[in-house]
């Protein structure tokens, strides 16, 4: 904390103003007034480059229902902001952006994930599905996308046709509420384009990034375990989480650190009443829907089925806070239109379309410098 020095000079001749006491605040103080902050926090979302950028290693679609066995929507052939804009405008009667995305976690994938939070709250689009299907990619650019993911409030799906490998486990740290019925796998960092010639050099390369990643890690409220598994299990192997691991790794159901941020919001704007009977159905969903579907091999329309159902005998959607009320990603309600926004004052013109990969969804690799393959 700095301080102003004002010169013993200047005092006298401004004595009734020095005379005051320093507008200081103690912990004593200001307890008495709110409740300190959690100490881990989400990273608060950099400024947006809007940059001509394209998709260079997967697909993305957007759709405003969360019923993906009607398909997944509208491709998205650009992520200049008109264009992203444009493909999310009909969300806006639904309130529910479902964001599919299938291919390897780049730095363009990551300007997706900013990107489509950004514009989703222009819009006033308030629920917001990332439906993932990635074998991979760079470390450093899931923790920039997970970043952007986490302050935007998405929920993350990896369907029973998806995987979610390597550092997409990375996005599922961050993610509100994750719903995940495909494998989702993790094995050791490696940099693609190393120069190391011995053991020593790429453990030096490697712990470049380690703090940052305990770092991510913990402010998104997932166990230290995983970085362990991300610098132990052999590169070419994958160690498949089980669903205990998942909860027991902060990766799986609702995002700890998010809850906590929340439950203070809410009991201000709901009441107590109604964080108990959230934290019931939470665990009934848990019990009755979640597990059961793991047992039959269900996909995650038939968990949210179950979660819908189940929700009305907890009195969700809740009449006074419907849209802070479980599941609410799936009510598709708006309760007000925004203004229209102003473009950002940035020329993309060149910003057109997306470059597909000649590989498959799950290649193995990534550009990157740090990356799973």
């Amino acid at each position: 904390m700095s301080f102003r020095w004002i010169p013993f000079a200047a005092c006298l001749l401004l004595a009734a103003a020095c005379s005051r006491a320093p507008e200081t605040q103690t912990s004593a103080s200001t307890d008495a007034l709110e409740a300190p902050a959690p100490v881990v926090q989400r990273k608060p979302q950099a400024e947006i480059d809007w940059s001509p950028v394209r998709l260079e290693a997967g697909d993305a679609w957007v759709d405003c229902g969360a019923d993906y066995r009607q398909g997944d929507g509208l491709p998205v052939l650009s992520l200049a902001y008109i264009d992203l804009r444009g493909a999310m405008q009909d969300c806006r009667a639904t309130g529910l952006v479902r964001l599919r995305y299938k291919g390897r976690v780049t730095a363009s994938f990551a300007a997706l994930a900013e990107r489509a939070g950004k514009v989703a709250g222009d819009l006033g689009i308030g629920k917001r599905i990332l439906d993932i299907d990635s074998g991979g990619g760079s470390v450093e650019s899931a923790m920039r996308a997970g970043d952007a993911i986490g302050e935007n409030d998405w929920t993350i799906w990896v369907r029973g046709d998806s995987v979610c490998h390597s550092a997409c486990v990375l996005l599922l740290a961050a993610g509100d509420m994750r719903v995940i019925v495909g494998p989702v796998g993790i094995h050791r960092m490696i940099r693609l384009r190393s120069t190391a010639t011995s053991r020593k050099e790429l453990g030096e390369e490697l712990r470049r990034i380690s703090d940052d990643l305990r770092n991510y890690l913990e402010r998104n409220g997932a166990s230290i375990e995983v970085y362990d598994l991300m610098t132990t299990v052999p590169n070419r192997t994958l160690h498949i989480l089980t669903d205990q691991e998942l909860e027991d790794f902060g990766l799986a159901g609702s995002n700890a650190v998010e809850d906590d941020l929340d439950r203070i919001r809410l009991a201000r704007r709901c009441g107590t009443e109604f964080l108990r009977r959230r934290d019931s159905f939470r665990r009934a969903y848990e019990q009755q829907c979640v597990q059961p579907a793991d047992a039959a091999h269900q996909d995650v329309a038939d968990i949210n089925a179950c979660g819908l159902v189940l929700r009305t005998r907890y009195g969700f959607p809740d009449p006074q806070c419907p849209v802070e009320s479980p599941m609410a990603e799936l009510d598709g309600a708006v309760l007000a239109m925004p203004a229209e926004p102003k473009a950002p004052d940035v020329a993309e013109a060149g910003d057109t379309g997306t470059v597909k990969p000649d590989a498959t969804e799950h290649a193995a690799g990534d550009d990157a410098s740090v990356a799973h393959p």
